[in-house]
């Protein structure tokens, strides 16, 4: 994974992303394959699937650099950039802000499985935190698309994160048969590990800890969750590591995200509370771009990420609020959603010197704004977008209600916004 900035600016992209570069290597047909259908996974998965909780990818390239078999046929994935991972936060030993960070990791895992994908390898590495330390689900070379009940994934995971039932199970043409539960045990192991420190299931070698694992999904060892693991988390983790398939399924993502929500903020949970916003619905569009790369332009830090992004939800000819995605709020520098445009998915706490930086904004107010957000019937609980003329939600100016598309009298400028349940 190498970090990147734009060589040119673009308003309505970051200036920095990461470049997560996956090799052909010139090996074996064989190989060649495997990786092709890895990145074609990945690549799959993110253009699919656009939310807050999921690290989003802006564009796929291709290496086009014949004199260099090492890098000639690269694929590239121009990704989100993070500040670090829970994996790199958790050597430091347990995380105070661990229970809000699990709510957030349970809010993907909602969004992925309701998009009809499993993650098949989520472990603390694959947590990725960003600069305003939210985290997000990263790496979806294991992820699978759901056919009907199951789906393929290639036969390799973390052990430690596997449940039993997959530890042994056999290897077919396609991969290994996953479900959903096999991310709602791999949560219940990191909600664990989070909260404690420590793997719930005793051993100190892997092999050691696969043989534990055996021994229980069998009947002939009890769960002993570590004595540091908080009462109010108890119920959930032993869930999530019930000993078969068919114990795990009455526990969806869907229906912990309430439990986990409530664990974390230290509350019962809300029988009544409402669904998580759904997901947008498959997304087709494809393209192949090819970019003429040396060494020293994947080498390390720093490098010029030159070649462009394109928008995924915006149609080549769209000109005015269509624009703008799904589930996002978008502010222009013209009326009617024309001139220059801004999208976040997010919230914006500040939006000059932020994450999800809007540099035009420094020079002329917005004119215009669509909020092209989830609403209630779809199961979101924050929906109108409220801005502030200042940094970090101060200084209230307005408020879009969902749906709303409405030109701005240009007199005030906005510098952050936020989702709220309402106006």
């Amino acid at each position: 994974m190498y970090a990147a900035r734009r060589a040119v600016p673009d308003p309505d992209l970051p200036a920095r992303a990461a470049l997560k570069v996956l090799p052909t290597g010139t090996r074996t047909p064989r190989q060649l394959r495997h990786l092709r259908e890895l990145a074609e996974r990945e690549t799959e998965v993110l253009r699919r699937v656009r939310t807050p909780r999921l690290i989003r990818m802006y564009e796929v390239l291709t290496v086009d650099d014949p004199g260099r078999p090492e890098l000639d046929g690269a694929t590239v994935l121009v990704l989100e950039e993070a500040r670090g991972s829970l994996d790199a936060l958790l050597a430091d030993g347990v995380p105070r802000t661990g229970p809000a960070l699990l709510a957030q990791v349970c809010e993907g895992l909602d969004q992925l499985h309701r998009a009809g994908w499993v993650h098949g390898d989520l472990k603390p590495g694959n947590v990725l935190l960003m600069a305003d330390g939210t985290a997000r689900l990263g790496d979806f070379n294991m992820a699978a698309e759901l056919e009907g009940t199951h789906a393929y994934s290639p036969a390799f995971a973390t052990p430690d994160y596997t449940p039993p039932d997959l530890l042994w199970s056999e290897v077919g043409e396609r991969g290994t048969k996953i479900r959903p539960t096999a991310d709602i045990w791999a949560f219940g192991v990191l909600a664990h590990v989070v909260l404690t420190g420590a793997l719930p299931l005793p051993g100190r070698t892997a092999a050691a800890r696969r043989d534990a694992a055996l021994r229980y999904a069998r009947g002939e060892e009890e769960l002993r969750l570590s004595p540091g693991l908080p009462e109010r988390w108890h119920g959930i983790v032993r869930d999530c590591l019930a000993r078969s398939h068919e114990d795990r399924a009455a526990h969806t993502a869907a229906s912990l995200l309430c439990r986990v929500e409530a664990a974390a903020a230290d509350r019962a949970p809300d029988p009544q509370a409402p669904p998580s916003p759904r997901v947008p619905g498959p997304r087709r569009r494809r393209r192949a771009a090819l970019i003429a790369a040396g060494a020293a332009a994947l080498a390390g830090l720093g490098a010029v990420w030159g070649s462009g992004l394109f928008h995924l939800g915006d149609p080549g000819t769209a000109l005015g609020y269509d624009r703008c995605w799904r589930g996002a709020v978008c502010f222009f520098s013209e009326e009617d959603g024309r001139g220059e445009m801004c999208s976040w998915v997010d919230g914006g706490a500040d939006w000059i010197e932020g994450p999800a930086p809007c540099p035009w904004t420094a020079r002329s107010a917005p004119r215009s704004v669509f909020n092209n957000g989830f609403d209630v019937t779809e199961g979101a609980t924050k929906v109108d977008v409220l801005y502030y003329g200042r940094p970090a939600q101060q200084e209230p100016l307005g408020c879009v209600k969902v749906r709303t598309r409405a030109n701005l009298s240009g007199q005030v400028r906005p510098r952050s916004h936020v989702w709220v349940p309402n106006c």
